[in-house]
């Protein structure tokens, strides 16, 4: 291997690592409303596909190892996407927590300034009560640390949710006929 096809690999995989971690952040984008992100993402992340892809298929033939380097920057894009997704505070998370402590840790999340919905519930032991939470993705897991630690045998689930926003007109219009 020669230092061109070297560093050429090296290119391509630095480049399928950008394009895919920018499709993981367009991807959160588009689920979380965000339409400007959404593009500024998807126009990045072509670009930089359309240049990597066209280097790839003009020396694949002759030289196999920017296939291998183009599938070794897509998985390393992925692995790096999802890393800093945790990181970012990019979108909002609902926080549901099944618990049978729920006063002591509603309380406690209420204290972090944290806002709680109960719902009571029966389970199969008896009465469990349902807490949802939202927050920016970044602090779910301060919540689950503190539901953790204040009942260690609760139970939960986080899922991304699109925030809507609030409606300009809520008098409905008519036109006569």
């Amino acid at each position: 291997m020669t230092w061109e096809i070297f560093i050429g690999c090296l290119m391509i995989v630095v480049g399928r690592i950008a394009d895919v971690t920018l499709g993981s952040l367009r991807t959160v984008a588009v689920v979380s409303g965000q339409r400007g992100l959404a593009w500024v993402f998807g126009f990045a992340e072509v670009i930089i596909w359309v240049f990597v892809v066209s280097s790839v298929v003009a020396h694949v033939r002759t030289e196999p190892a920017y296939a291998i380097a183009f599938a070794l920057g897509a998985a390393s894009g992925n692995y790096i996407g999802v890393t800093l997704l945790r990181w970012l505070p990019f979108g909002h998370q609902v926080v549901r927590i099944f618990t049978r402590q729920s006063a002591a840790l509603i309380d406690e999340l209420r204290r972090k300034n944290l806002g709680v919905t109960e719902f009571g519930g029966a389970g199969r032991d008896g009465p469990v009560s349902m807490l949802f939470v939202q927050v920016r993705r970044d602090r779910a897991p301060t919540v689950v640390r503190i539901a953790r630690k204040i009942d260690p045998e609760c139970f939960y689930t986080i899922d991304d949710i699109r925030v809507a926003d609030a409606p300009t007109n809520t008098v409905p219009t008519s036109t006569p006929l």
